[in-house]
């Protein structure tokens, strides 16, 4: 029982270091129109892809102008910018109406 329950314990640690690995990926397939040292540009439908590369990119296979290729990526943000939301003011409130005095 009790190794029966330790297996159980390690698969969920493994799981769990799974699911925290990183940021989710994503994949583009199509023709390629450029390849340049720091960029990629696939064509996806009527779109152009242009995705970045460096030395740690891994490619397999001849990448050149016109073959057909998938990559995969994450999206990673260069910079954030926090601008504070404007402070919504209270909603004014309306004078109460006077009644007219009644007329004599």
């Amino acid at each position: 029982m009790k190794s029966f329950l330790m297996v159980v314990f390690a698969v969920m640690i493994c799981t769990s270091l799974v699911f925290a690995a990183g940021p989710k990926t994503y994949q583009v397939t199509g023709p390629v129109l450029e390849v340049k040292d720091d960029t990629i540009t696939v064509q996806k439908g009527k779109e152009k892809w242009e995705i970045a590369k460096d030395a740690a990119t891994k490619v397999t296979g001849d990448v050149k102008v016109g073959s057909k290729v998938t990559i995969e990526y994450t999206m990673k943000a260069a910079t954030i910018t926090s601008k504070d939301a404007p402070k919504k003011e209270a909603p004014k409130k309306e004078a109460p109406k006077k009644e007219a005095p009644p007329k004599k």
